[in-house]
């Protein structure tokens, strides 16, 4: 175990030989973490995956850094079908741990298998579609794509469980518990799967002691005679040998059609085989038609997307050169506050409200070095001047209690000069004055990170921590 603080191996002490810190708490900690992640490890070995993830989790809790943890935690997930948490835990572990970690064998072992990553994509997508199935009350398609979803991940617990809730709704009982057995074999200790079965087994019991009193009244009935007789009811048996005679007589109708049924069926046999083979046929050829139009109608499909995609770029290359921001509205901006500029350098305002439809930043690449150069160059003899006019303006406005007027005109001083310390200053007051706290200690924070060593910086730090106070 290591000093949180200096890194240094601890000792059994409460303290770090090293830098001195109190490691007590730090040490149960971590102690606790352990002990979480050994009751998960005991829970996985007897399968009680559910389990093993609850104690895992709270051993991340007290400790995130503890990679056996996190790793063993996306061994379980993995396990019960959860694949995309199982990787997402063995990144983080990865992030965490860059070198000598087998989380990276874990997930080399997924990503470098492009059918394994076909597999679990198409595990989800059909999952999904079974789920959609399911609120539009769709439960045969839904059925149909769970049994999909199984037969590629064998393993997904949620699959086996929505399927098996299925067969609840249609009170399909005996194939609801097999999918709750197979959870059961997967994780042992789920306790939907658990809640599941034994609501099958109390609506088993009951219809079988339903069952079980139809049966008995059924056999009473027959074995007895009821008639009524004045105010009373007589109960006769059936004569037994009356019953035997006619059960002789019976059995030799049966007999007699149990006689024709296997004559009827040695002539069958062979009617039955020649119509299979047709029937067979018709299928083959059947089939061969539809994957040739299955075929054709997924390369249209996959040129569809193709030219689908290509539309998308174009448009988005069209809109990138043209719109409120694009480059070929920049680049009219640019060339018209170049001209006003050459006209009169002196109307630094008007130039500068020209500029200001530029948004550099949106441009991004897509913008030539020229431009860059060019409105460098005009911002950088225009900004200044733009700057001061309104800082003027803008503290006058501060000065009038106009904290409105005053916030904008700051902000553009600021945003024209960003080495004008006093407008950032006064708009950082103008935002506290005006009852914004949230910008007023941003950007108080901003001008002890711009203007380190300051009297500004230093009113900036004594007006936080009067905000604060308040």
């Amino acid at each position: 175990m290591n000093c949180y603080n200096c890194g240094c191996r601890l000792s059994e002490k409460d303290f770090c030989t090293s830098c001195g810190a109190d490691v007590s708490v730090y040490k149960k900690i971590i102690h606790i973490s352990n002990r979480f992640y050994n009751d998960g490890l005991e829970k996985a070995n007897v399968r009680d995956l559910s389990g093993a993830i609850t104690s895992l989790r709270q051993s991340l809790k007290f400790n995130k850094n503890n990679i056996k943890a996190r790793n063993l935690l996306g061994l379980v997930y993995f396990e019960i079908g959860e694949v995309v948490a199982a990787l997402s835990e063995w990144v983080i572990s990865k992030n965490i741990r860059s070198s000598k970690n087998i989380a990276d064998d874990y997930i080399n072992a997924i990503q470098t298998n492009p059918a394994r990553l076909d597999t679990i994509n198409q595990t989800i997508k059909k999952y999904n579609q079974a789920l959609a199935y399911c609120t539009q009350d769709s439960l045969d398609l839904a059925v149909i794509q769970l049994k999909k979803v199984l037969s590629l991940n064998s393993k997904f617990v949620r699959a086996h469980q929505l399927l098996a809730l299925i067969y609840i709704h249609n009170e399909e009982w005996e194939k609801a518990r097999k999918e709750l057995l197979k959870c059961c074999n997967i994780d042992a200790n789920n306790t939907s799967t658990l809640r599941y079965l034994k609501e099958i087994d109390h609506v088993s019991s009951v219809e079988e002691d339903k069952s079980k009193s139809t049966r008995e009244k059924k056999k009473e009935n027959d074995e007895v005679v009821r008639y009524q007789s004045g105010n009373e009811t007589i109960i006769q048996p059936i004569n037994t040998k009356e019953q035997s005679g006619f059960s002789s007589i019976f059995n030799i109708i049966i007999g007699a059609v149990i006689g024709l049924a296997v004559a009827w069926f040695l002539i069958l046999p062979a009617r039955i085989s020649s119509a299979k083979a047709n029937i067979n046929q018709e299928l083959k050829t059947v089939s061969e038609q539809s994957d040739v139009k299955t075929s054709t109608i997924a390369d249209l499909q996959q040129q569809v997307d193709t030219l689908t995609a290509s539309n998308a770029e174009l448009t988005t290359q069209v809109s990138s050169y043209e719109g409120d921001n694009g480059t070929l509205q920049a680049s009219n901006s640019l060339l018209k506050a170049a001209d006003l500029y050459i006209a009169d350098a002196s109307d630094v305002t008007i130039i500068a409200d020209v500029l200001a439809t530029i948004d550099e930043e949106a441009m991004g690449d897509t913008a030539s070095k020229e431009f860059k150069q060019l409105y460098d160059a005009l911002m950088a003899d225009v900004g200044p001047k733009v700057s001061e006019s309104y800082y003027s303006t803008g503290y006058a406005a501060y000065k009038k209690s106009d904290y409105t007027t005053a916030i904008t005109d700051l902000t553009k001083a600021f945003e024209f000069d960003n080495t004008n310390g006093e407008a950032l200053y006064n708009l950082a007051n103008a935002y506290n004055k005006n009852g914004d706290v949230t910008n007023a200690k941003k950007t108080y924070a901003q001008v002890i990170e711009l203007f380190p060593d300051t009297e500004r910086a230093k009113r900036a730090k004594d007006s936080i921590a009067q905000l604060n106070n308040e």
